[in-house]
């Protein structure tokens, strides 16, 4: 007897794509077919229950809703008509309730789905038809402009979920922040959502801080404004963007997220709202004076918090006139082995080069950096070491009174290197007195890119300096990468692997060993 072979997973899913597809039609084309509703909405229920697949039953009820909306056949009237029959009041408050169901379930998947893809799903499903309500409300409209903002809040606060951390669903929320209603209407709705006395738990934190990250606020979405609600003849102007308003909804925001701030704040949270006030906030924020402090307590927490916080500390510095005159010693403290294995480590060079870009600093504070730099090369990844052998050639040529460390090259000893590493005072480091020995021996590197980068100090300076930012971001594999990528002739020509052929057995002709001994 022949097995039983199992359909595939991909024909089952497309069996019950076109079963669901079909009952939908049904209901579509005849009101007596009412039942094949909800068989679907209940096998949406049954699929997240069971942890199955919901994209099928998801996309069949989209379709379903949007062409109800379309036929307004869920809308009501200030004034009731007063020709409709008790039937089709029936009916239509029958389909609002299976639409509220329908709702409710998609914002249940969003929130309880394990499936990624499926969670994804159903928060797209969600946001369409919140545009087909807009587009075609079921009441008359309590918002401005018939935008749904009672839909909107409720997916808001699934992805401000307690329970589980929302990254990826709200990065796939960031497709719909192109629309400048959605934006503006985001950000009203979380300034009444995130309050003081608001419960914050550390999920309920960083998805705040995420969603905030993916309704940014910039020229570029202005100016290409689009909108979700489009025009319709329920909408007859277009939704004219407020941003005064919109600005104190995201300075209320933020106050009242800096009041989550406690001594026990989890790390995560801290470098997020960094990164969140630095490429989202920050410019809109009326008295960014008042970060000083945060920003000034956040350099001390090291790491990549320290590393977030001084940019923030140089945008005060740049636009705002704050003086902060230890600003050197914090940036001295960060060149420390452990930036290597951060991800933010392209910040800290970027805002070293600015901050060591006048040529009036003093010489000796200069030497410190150039010796932490050149010490540190020594055991830094060899993609970082360019960096910083690049970086620390920009500094001679600024200031060409440090030749003198190339000059002392020769006769300086690692023994008696009067430069002090742990010092945190760089005045105190005695790197004036010393020499770049260091970028000397990375001259026999291992790697070649590394030992020719090394090798300016012993050729005259060039007369512009290295652009950094054309390598901050190149990646751990592009050195080797690069080096395998050469022409052909090219790799010949330096990688040869035999010169002459073997006549002995694994011995090279006029070898050493064979002078003295001979194989029998």
């Amino acid at each position: 007897m022949a097995p039983i072979e199992t359909p595939p997973a991909t024909n089952l899913k497309s069996k019950i794509s076109k079963g669901l597809r079909a009952k939908a039609n049904d209901f579509l084309n005849s009101k007596v077919k009412s039942k094949n509703l909800e068989e679907i909405i209940q096998f949406l229920d049954n699929a997240i229950k069971h942890k199955e697949s919901l994209t099928p039953a998801l996309l069949t009820l989209e379709v379903v809703f949007t062409q109800l909306l379309k036929r307004k056949e869920m809308f009501v009237s200030a004034n009731k008509q007063e020709s409709e029959s008790e039937a089709e009041t029936k009916y239509r408050d029958w389909l609002r309730e299976r639409y509220e169901q329908t709702w409710n379930l998609m914002l249940s998947a969003i929130e309880n789905c394990e499936k990624s893809q499926d969670a994804s799903q159903a928060l797209s499903c969600c946001m369409k038809l919140l545009a087909a309500e807009g587009k075609y409300p079921i009441n008359v409209s309590e918002e401005p402009l018939n935008f749904p903002r009672k839909r909107l809040r409720g997916i808001i606060e699934k992805l401000l979920s307690e329970n589980r951390l929302m990254p990826t669903l709200i990065s796939s929320f960031k497709e719909f922040a192109e629309y400048l209603d959605v934006v503006q209407n985001c950000w009203f709705i979380l300034s009444s959502m995130v309050k003081k006395s608001m419960t914050q738990t550390e999920n309920v934190a960083i998805n705040c801080l995420h969603l905030i990250n993916a309704i940014p606020l910039n020229k570029s979405v202005q100016d290409n404004a689009k909108l979700l609600v489009a025009l319709t003849e329920n909408a007859p102007e277009t939704e004219h963007f407020d941003y005064a308003n919109t600005r104190k909804h995201i300075n209320r925001i933020w106050n009242n997220i800096m009041t989550w701030l406690e001594p026990n704040l989890a790390e995560s949270v801290h470098r997020q709202m960094l990164i969140v006030l630095l490429e989202c906030v920050l410019p809109h924020l009326e008295r960014p004076v008042l970060l000083t402090d945060f920003l000034m307590d956040s350099l001390d927490c090291g790491g990549a918090v320290s590393l977030l916080a001084l940019q923030g500390v140089f945008t005060l510095i740049q636009k705002h006139n704050i003086t902060y005159p230890n600003v050197y010693e914090k940036l001295y403290s960060m060149f420390e082995p452990e930036i290597f294995h951060t991800k933010y480590k392209a910040r800290l060079f970027y805002l070293a080069d600015i901050f060591l870009s006048s040529t009036h600093l003093p010489e000796n504070l200069v030497a410190a950096f150039m010796k932490r730099l050149a010490r540190l090369s020594l055991i830094a990844p060899p993609q970082d070491t360019v960096i910083m052998l690049q970086f620390i050639g920009n500094l001679l040529l600024r200031h060409l009174g440090l030749k003198r460390l190339i000059c002392a090259t020769q006769a300086t000893e690692v023994s008696t290197d009067p430069f002090n590493m742990h010092e945190s005072d760089p005045i105190k480091s005695n790197a004036i007195d010393s020499s770049l020995w260091e970028i000397v021996a990375l001259q026999k590197h291992a790697i070649p890119s590394v030992a020719t980068a090394a090798r300016f100090i012993s050729q005259p300076l060039p007369k512009k300096e290295w652009d950094l930012s054309e390598i901050l971001e190149i990646k751990e594999d592009d050195i080797f990468e690069e080096e395998t990528t050469t022409s052909n002739k090219k790799s010949k020509q330096q990688y040869a692997l035999a010169f002459e052929k073997p006549e002995t057995m694994f011995l090279p002709k006029n070898d050493q060993f064979q002078r003295h001994w001979s194989l029998i």
